[in-house]
């Protein structure tokens, strides 16, 4: 047998509908659940504890009445301020507030009382929540039809218009109620045993240049081939190639590049490295956005991911930061456009920046290591991201160094780079290779002594050392090398082992 509804209890507020959301003059009311509105103000008024409950799920503007509305503020205002949220503390809120006869008095917010449901008050809140995002929905739409039949009504500016709508919905559904406490909410164990793995996009395990579900921000000044570099990871990205710089690559589904800033110059270095048989990789699995974007990133938080979406890529490439964002000075800004980026990498979308190094008077030796702070712009700029790869030169060198100054697991290099501008392509510097110079090397080398070449240094410093005895084990580990312990007694003890070049790797490149 159905419920019988109890009768409509009449006030002012009851007849206020905003006749500009009815088109034409006419049309059914918007949606909304008024019973599902008691439902829950009764409960929160029967049990204090079930407003923390509610407001995690609802605003007060989801409320269709406005007496509901305003009944909800009151029982806000009631909590925290840890008083009773009955009908008699009510009625001396509103009545203290100017509000009481507008909701209907006393009785009305007994009336309420009693509507208090038997079963979840969250389901009755997830009924108006989803009542009142229907109604907001139908509000956009109705605008949208009203101005197709304005005089000069142009096409373009309405689908901009339904987009930024919508876009501007979303956002605000995600920031409130049960999408703000709930989007990216995870359990704890699967947070430290899922999330807490790396898994490569670039690199290895041991030593990755870009991992999935972090950023690699590629910095450098102009002209020392962070394009370039760019462009051979997104090759290999769509799957024309398996490794860029010795380190493997996971292909990907499809690549979104942003060419924001030149985008015919970036044509032209990209076209140096495409062969005819590219042609339906790069059709099908690259596309690429000429000019500016249609709004900041720092202004509007999900523009990443919804083009991400549109196109329907799982890489987007922004070339440049300085072009995406309104200004790279401001902490504020930076903050809200990590909010972007990270929003696009929960979304599953990886995400590959291009940035600009500080001017300075004088030219960074490439043999010295920048520092994070010789990045352009607000500190929350490279705060939020994964791996910062810093490429040392002067414009337009065949030879550069590239330092890894942010780490996702072990360090990357420094890599002492060779640019092939005709083809497009970039080599590590084979005589700089410690394979290499294991190799070269009839007697092997000890730690101590592949730091001296790689650093370039006679009396390289601890961090050098160290990084050279990383890169050895590592050699050992991946079985291109042997380690054979030498006499104790030398200083730094285990810096007396030598490591040669296996015999298997030797017979296999011989």
């Amino acid at each position: 047998m159905a419920q019988s509804r109890a009768p409509r209890q009449e006030n002012p507020y009851d007849h206020e509908v905003d006749e500009t959301t009815v088109p034409f003059g006419g049309g059914s009311e918007p949606p909304h659940a008024v019973d599902a509105e008691r439902a829950v103000l009764g409960a929160c008024m029967f049990k204090t504890s079930e407003v923390d409950e509610v407001r995690g799920i609802l605003d007060a503007a989801d409320f269709y009445r406005p007496a509901h509305e305003t009944v909800w503020r009151a029982l806000l205002a009631l909590r925290s301020a840890d008083a009773p949220t009955d009908p008699i503390a009510l009625t001396e809120h509103l009545n203290g507030s100017g509000d009481l006869s507008r909701i209907g008095g006393a009785s009305y917010l007994h009336q309420l009382a009693g509507a208090a449901p038997i079963g979840s008050t969250a389901y009755y809140a997830g009924i108006v929540r989803r009542k009142a995002d229907l109604c907001r929905l139908r509000e956009t739409g109705l605008r949208l039809v009203q101005r197709t039949v304005e005089p000069g009504a142009d096409p373009d500016e309405i689908r901009s218009t339904a987009e930024a709508d919508v876009r501007a919905e979303r956002e605000r559904a995600l920031a409130s109620g049960a999408g703000r406490l709930s989007r990216y909410i995870t359990n704890g164990w699967d947070f430290v045993t899922k999330a807490a793995e790396t898994h490569p996009i670039w690199g290895t395990p041991d030593q990755t240049a870009w991992a999935s579900g972090e950023s690699l921000m590629i910095v450098g000044p102009p002209g020392v081939g962070k394009t370039t570099l760019t462009h051979q990871v997104v090759f290999a990205r769509i799957g024309l190639a398996g490794s860029v710089l010795g380190m493997p690559v996971v292909p990907g589904k499809r690549v979104l590049y942003l060419a924001i800033d030149r985008p015919t110059q970036i044509a032209r270095t990209l076209a140096r490295g495409v062969l005819d048989e590219h042609k339906a990789a790069l059709r099908e699995r690259l596309a690429v956005w000429q000019g500016p974007l249609p709004a900041a990133l720092d202004k509007e938080p999900d523009l990443l991911a919804d083009l991400a979406a549109a196109h329907q890529a799982d890489t987007l490439v922004i070339d440049s930061l300085k072009d995406a964002v309104s200004t790279m000075v401001d902490d504020a800004l930076a903050v809200a456009y990590n909010n972007a980026r990270g929003r696009a990498l929960q979304n599953g979308v990886e995400v590959l920046e291009l940035h600009h190094q500080r001017k300075s008077g004088a030219e960074t030796p490439k043999a010295q290591r920048p520092s994070l702070d010789q990045v352009y712009g607000s500190t929350w700029l490279t705060s939020g991201a994964g791996s910062v790869l810093f490429i040392n030169g002067k414009p337009g060198d065949l030879a550069v160094t590239i330092h890894h100054l942010k780490l996702a697991t072990g360090e990357v290099g420094p890599l002492q780079v060779i640019h092939d501008h005709e083809h497009g392509t970039s080599t590590v510097d084979p005589t700089l290779d410690p394979v290499t110079l294991l190799r070269a090397a009839g007697n092997g080398l000890t730690v101590r002594e592949l730091a001296e070449v790689l650093c370039g240094e006679p009396e390289p410093g601890r961090a050098e050392v160290e990084k050279a005895r990383r890169h050895l084990e590592r050699l050992v580990k991946a079985g291109l090398a042997t380690k054979a312990e030498g006499a104790a007694g030398g200083n730094g003890g285990g810096q007396q082992a030598r490591y040669r070049a296996s015999a298997r790797h030797i017979g296999a490149v011989s």
